[in-house]
């Protein structure tokens, strides 16, 4: 039940400060009252509105009932007085849906307030505001997000069918060999990737100091679908000899066989990599990735997770504290 602030006798309410839940109770008090018997001087000296409010309300009751005296939704009604007819807002959903700005022939590479605002200008003869554009684009669901990237040289073909048949194909034989499955990759981490936000006085930009020698390290990791992670961190480039390396230490505790998940860098397909997974196939196996399609692989958001945190709190300076942190 909603409450009624009751007044002292002759205060009376401005009912445009009440919420319209107030409002509609005090409406519902009115009618209760009317039907006891009292009348409306005491009805309004009562609950702090005038006589003739009280009045109008009980006659709206007594000739439609109660659907007369509730209150109407507030605000504007959907779709008033907007500038694009709901046709046309449908229409440039679906283009921005289906479409990219480039295949539209925009100079944009993504959906923006500017992109947007232009298609509606081309499409419609309307000159929009930017912020009625960002308006109508929260309205529709649209919300501001960092794109994923994917290479134009991959095959979403190709993807699909790995999706679809070759990794179910994998994780059906792992299930049987009772093998554990880990999806790899490599990462490299620098000291001046820092990429941070601080508040300051207005016109006073804070001063962030940094060092001008820079510091690199490299790690190789591997997830499993549980969630497991191990990795190595290492200098310079991936070679053979380092990915050998990794794969010697991922089975020596492993109690079972391994599936490993690569993508196609050079080093993963190289000879001696070849003749020491043909010594060791009892142990472990590896199956490549489509090329080009780094979102397939878990592995590459726990690298994104791992930059996020290495590049936060205090600035890494040398190596050791690249290391260390990561």
């Amino acid at each position: 039940m909603i409450p009624v602030w009751y007044t002292s006798p002759m205060e009376k309410i401005d009912g445009r400060t009440l919420k319209q839940e107030v409002q509609q109770a005090l409406r519902n008090q009115v009618i209760r009252l009317r039907k006891q018997g009292k009348k409306n001087k005491d009805v309004a000296e009562f609950l702090g509105i005038s006589p003739q409010h009280s009045s109008t309300l009980w006659q709206k009751y007594l000739q439609g009932g109660k659907k007369e005296i509730i209150l109407g939704t507030r605000g504007r009604r959907h779709g008033e007085k907007r500038t694009l007819t709901e046709e046309q807002e449908h229409h440039i959903q679906k283009l921005i849906v289906d479409k990219t700005p480039d295949q539209l022939r925009f100079p944009f590479a993504l959906w923006t307030r500017d992109a947007v605002r232009e298609l509606i200008g081309r499409q419609y003869k309307i000159t929009m505001p930017i912020r009625t554009v960002g308006e109508y684009l929260k309205r529709w669901g649209f919300t501001p997000q960092k794109p994923v990237k994917r290479a134009r040289e991959q095959n979403p073909k190709a993807v699909e069918r790995w999706l679809k048949e070759e990794y179910p194909a994998i994780a059906a034989k792992a299930k049987k060999e009772k093998a554990e499955i880990y999806w790899g990759d490599e990462t490299g981490i620098q000291n001046e990737a820092n990429r941070v936000r601080g508040y300051g006085l207005k016109g006073k930009t804070p001063v962030l100091r940094v060092t001008a020698k820079r510091a690199h390290i490299s790690m190789i990791s591997a997830i499993t679908n549980e969630g497991k992670v191990r990795f190595m961190v290492y200098k310079e480039a991936m070679t053979q000899q380092k990915l050998i390396t990794f794969m010697r230490r991922l089975i020596r505790d492993a109690g079972r066989r391994i599936y490993l998940i690569l993508d196609n860098l050079k080093p993963h397909h190289g000879k001696n990599v070849t003749k020491w997974l043909d010594k060791h196939k009892k142990e472990i196996a590896v199956f490549y990735l489509p090329p080009c399609a780094p979102e397939v692989n878990p592995d590459e958001y726990l690298n994104g997770d791992l930059k996020t945190k290495v590049h936060s709190g205090t600035l890494a300076i040398a190596e050791s504290d690249l290391k260390h942190k990561t």
